[in-house]
């Protein structure tokens, strides 16, 4: 008579097999319910968004947009694209020197910046200089490519419309546009 020997390892390896074929089985044989055409279309088109405009002001509320930008783009890893306008008065030359103005608005981009970076999300300021400022808003969309613009709105006290920007940008803009409106 033969004796039988089982080597530890040839009997942990065909429990591993036998383990991970049944799991493989179980799960080839759970299909997960199917998901109407409507959530799976809004899903797939919220999962395209790869680049996300936030125009930057020094407000709370612009604040509030750019954290609202990157609790969006957070799961697509989204590029955030932080926009300062520098609006140039009609009577004056688009390239004229302001220092001034240019140091405030690069502090203020810093300080959006740090926000982006704290979500760890790619990032990049620009300020353009424009006439108004959803000129330059628009501006930005077509040369970055944007999917989405998303702003923060002045809590106003009256009940109304948007500021004159944000309605004129509704109007023009080419992408979607999420508008945050903090109650007063």
């Amino acid at each position: 008579m033969t004796e039988v020997h089982t080597n530890p390892l040839g009997v942990f390896l065909a429990l591993t097999f036998i383990v991970s074929m049944g799991r493989l089985f179980w799960w080839m044989l759970h299909v997960p319910p199917a998901v109407p055409y409507e959530v799976a279309h809004v899903t797939r088109t919220v999962q395209a968004i790869k680049r996300i405009l936030v125009p930057v002001v020094d407000t709370e509320y612009a604040r509030r947009a750019i954290e609202l930008a990157c609790r969006l783009g957070s799961e697509q890893n989204a590029e955030i694209i932080l926009l300062a306008v520098l609006e140039v008065p009609l009577t004056s030359p688009l390239g004229i020197a302001l220092p001034e103005t240019e140091a405030r608005l690069n502090h203020i981009l810093a300080q959006a910046a740090e926000i982006v970076e704290f979500h760890h999300l790619p990032c990049r300021t620009r300020i353009i200089r424009a006439r108004t400022a959803g000129t330059g808003i628009l501006q930005a969309v077509e040369e970055e490519e944007v999917q989405l613009i998303v702003i923060g709105v002045r809590p106003k006290r009256q009940i109304g419309g948007l500021g004159s920007t944000s309605e004129w940008l509704l109007r023009r803009a080419s992408c979607e546009i999420l508008i945050d409106h903090q109650p007063a």
